[in-house]
């Protein structure tokens, strides 16, 4: 597969991904309270549903295509430290992981009926957190160096 096409499907699931949890964060958390509890918990059961059927399908594309690509650069991933970009790149890597095992977490967690609000919001939040933080290094690693 081209250089092009891993990075596109790459980048339109990243935004699919991205874009799901910084709306729900962004967005779903600050209409919480005018909305009210009832209507929040059935806005919420529907985005659920919904990204349990999608999201696996994404996160798939996403990662398939990011392994794929990031075999391109292994002998730079073979020596982390050597380069600005090597560096960047591995703890983006190391982001991605982590967002991961947070989403394998969530999807446990629901599936074994343990899913609670605080444990929700907290992965939201990192998530979050991080995936702003993969979006930097996504361009840092390209600008910044040395």
């Amino acid at each position: 597969m081209s250089h092009f096409a891993l990075v596109t499907l790459h980048l339109f699931a990243a935004i699919t991904f991205g874009g799901t949890v910084f709306f729900e964060v962004l967005i779903l958390e600050g209409i919480r309270k005018p909305v009210g509890r009832e209507a929040m918990r059935t806005v919420e059961t529907a985005i659920g549903r919904r990204a349990r059927r999608l999201m696996p399908f994404v996160i798939a594309v996403l990662y398939c295509a990011g392994i794929l690509m990031a075999w391109q650069y292994r002998d730079d991933l073979a020596h982390p430290f050597a380069s600005s970009f090597a560096t960047l790149l591995s703890l983006k890597i190391l982001l991605a992981l982590s967002v991961l095992a947070h989403f394998i977490t969530a999807i446990t967690l629901s599936a074994r009926g343990k899913l609670r609000s605080r444990h929700f919001k907290f992965i939201h939040l990192s998530v979050f957190c991080q995936i702003c933080l993969i979006v930097f290094l996504a361009k840092a690693m390209f600008y910044v160096s040395w």
